[in-house]
């Protein structure tokens, strides 16, 4: 693995030159509870991003710690960037990578929010410069939870500040994690809940979505790993057809 913010420009131009492509973590800066932190979107896309870097022996970029959170601004702590903000930050990096004949680019989400507007861009990417961009965005996760975790997700493929987010940060930084704090929210989505733009602190009082109590490190690093192959998995199938 190459990490892109301690190295020298020498160093990433022999990157480039042998093929090596690139890997980006976008994260977020909002709320996960009072049990959390608000970087918590950020620890574990990054922490993903590190490890799928190593297996490849590619370019890790540092990540880019916020997001569009406009559905958490609600709570304090919470910094939104604007979806245009987000898809134009894709495109700038892009950009760069091509213009310095970087192979491809990966990048690996952990917020809900980035998705639209980083497969925008993308797809922007490929249109203008052709450019190759995959985006992971932890597949398989909702089979892995339901194998390794006992809670019942607040909704389908919902996790936020649940025992599956609060088991990766205790595998990942367990320092920053709070477990005296952890409570146990299941609210009750507004119908118009995925149809329109609804701040989630106008119906969950903690900012959980779950019961985070069961978390632990150990079902965190069982997830990571399951997180780890399946990302290999689509980003070597990715490859092959570069």
């Amino acid at each position: 693995m190459i990490d892109a913010r301690s190295s020298t420009w020498p160093e990433i131009e022999s990157a480039w030159r042998n093929g090596k492509i690139a890997i980006v973590a976008f994260g977020a800066q909002e709320e996960h509870g009072p049990h959390c932190p608000l970087a918590t979107d950020t620890i574990l896309s990054a922490g993903l991003a590190a490890r799928l870097a190593a297996a490849l022996d590619a370019v890790l970029l540092p990540p880019v710690p916020y997001g569009e959170t406009w559905s958490t601004s609600g709570y304090p702590g919470t910094v939104t960037f604007s979806a245009e903000t987000v898809a134009s930050i894709v495109r700038d990096i892009g950009a760069s990578l091509t213009r310095q004949g970087a192979r491809a680019l990966v990048i690996v989400n952990g917020h809900f929010g980035n998705r639209a507007p980083i497969e925008r861009a993308c797809g922007d990417l490929r249109r203008i410069h052709s450019f190759p961009v995959l985006l992971v965005d932890y597949p398989g996760l909702e089979e892995l939870a339901a194998g390794i975790c006992v809670s019942a997700p607040a909704g389908p493929s919902f996790y936020h500040a649940d025992e599956v987010e609060t088991s990766l940060v205790l595998a990942l930084d367990p320092g920053t994690v709070h477990m005296d704090r952890a409570v146990a929210e299941y609210p009750t989505f507004p119908a118009n809940f995925g149809a329109e733009p609804v701040l989630l602190n106008t119906f969950c009082a903690s900012g959980v979505f779950g019961d985070p109590r069961p978390a632990t490190a150990e079902k965190g690093v069982k997830l990571l790993d399951g997180l780890t192959a399946r990302s290999l998995a689509v980003i070597e199938e990715f490859l092959r057809r570069l």
